[in-house]
């Protein structure tokens, strides 16, 4: 796997889809069988991942299940809940307890770790000493919003593996340098981001999104660029990706990335309950829609409500399969709706790219 390449697989069964996107990466000839792999999942608190905050852990099931066929037995689960969660809570909670112990594969609970002072650029970090130890570290973040940083992702889950003081600390310092900075002191080696479920703008979840994909890649700067599209901004609008940039954690071009998209979405009945999703889905009109599109739109139709420009959208949004080869009138978003009067094209198209059409129309 190249570091400017970006994997997508499209989907709700986490533990398959991840035992295909390692099989096309082969992980297992780039890390030695009696390396420590350290795997890394968002559980910030307990919460279980459809509400958008966590990660699933069929996906971390999968992920072990994959490495211990190749003779891997070297793996822990690693994570520091967020302050005033108690981790041991969240493991049992979110599943990763019986994970833990189907696999015989050791959970570590770092907000009890013993913490090791680095240095960058004056910077001064206390990192977990498990993580710093591992050979190998596979970030597991979940692609969701973020109500102080815009989004979170791969450069920010690495926050768990820091002392509650220093997650103190990092807010005092205002997130976007230390979460650059850490990656720099702390390098992940493989990122695969839960996509399946993501919150619209929170990081503790409540109102989750259902975007049915996971990613792949080895350059968290390129990542977290790529979720941030998905997300509906761009990479120069999130101060942490631009300063990780800088400093060379990694490369923030898509442009430049390679994305292998292994398979499509299947459409499927999509209603949300909650007030907040409820009013955006209001200006779609679905048939027979992909998961993968429509969340790419709900989260574009999110960044139009926050510049007050949702009533502007005196029509419904055309997507999904149910209109293809139709003549629409109106708006169409995705391939599917390509006979619409105003289309993006797009398979699933992401919600940035939606945003800014739907900023040029109305």
């Amino acid at each position: 796997m190249d570091a400017d390449q970006i994997f997508v697989n499209y989907g709700d069964q986490a533990k398959k889809m991840v035992k295909e996107l390692l099989s096309k990466i082969k992980i297992e000839d780039e890390i030695n069988k009696d390396q420590l792999v350290a795997l890394k999942p968002n559980l910030i608190k307990a919460s279980k991942s459809k509400e958008g905050a966590t990660t699933d852990p069929n996906l971390v099931s999968g992920i072990i299940e994959y490495l211990q066929d190749k003779g891997f037995k070297n793996m822990i689960i690693m994570e520091g809940s967020w302050v005033g969660a108690d981790t041991e809570h969240v493991f049992q909670y979110c599943g990763y307890q019986s994970l833990s112990d189907k696999y015989d594969v050791p959970l570590y609970n770092l907000q009890n770790d013993n913490y090791i002072t680095k240095t960058y650029q004056g910077m001064k970090i206390d990192i977990a000493e498990t993580a710093l130890k591992a050979d190998y570290i596979i970030n597991l973040p979940v692609l969701k919003g973020h109500c102080q940083t815009i989004i979170t992702c791969a450069l920010k889950n690495l926050k768990g593996c820091i002392s509650n003081s220093e997650k103190r600390k990092f807010h005092r310092q205002g997130l976007h340098k230390p979460i650059a900075y850490l990656n720099k002191l702390l390098k992940q080696d493989l990122i695969i981001v839960d996509g399946i479920y993501g919150d619209l703008e929170f990081e503790e979840g409540g109102n989750p999104v259902k975007m049915n994909r996971i990613i792949a890649g080895q350059d968290p700067v390129l990542i977290d660029s790529y979720a941030a599209e998905l997300l509906g901004f761009s990479s120069e609008e999130i101060e942490y990706i631009e300063i990780a940039d800088i400093i060379k954690v990694g490369q923030s071009n898509i442009e430049e990335a390679e994305i292998l998209e292994l398979n499509k979405d299947q459409s499927e009945k999509i209603s949300y309950s909650s007030y907040k999703l409820k009013k955006l889905a209001d200006k779609i009109d679905a048939q027979e829609v992909c998961s993968a599109c429509y969340g790419s739109l709900m989260h574009a139709l999110k960044r139009v409500e926050k510049e007050g420009k949702l009533n502007n959208l005196k029509e419904k949004i055309k997507i999904g399969q149910g209109f293809k080869g139709q003549t629409i009138k109106g708006i169409g978003i995705g391939n599917c709706c390509q006979g619409a009067d105003k289309q993006l094209i797009g398979c699933p198209p992401s919600a940035r790219k939606i945003y800014k059409f739907l900023e040029s129309i109305i």
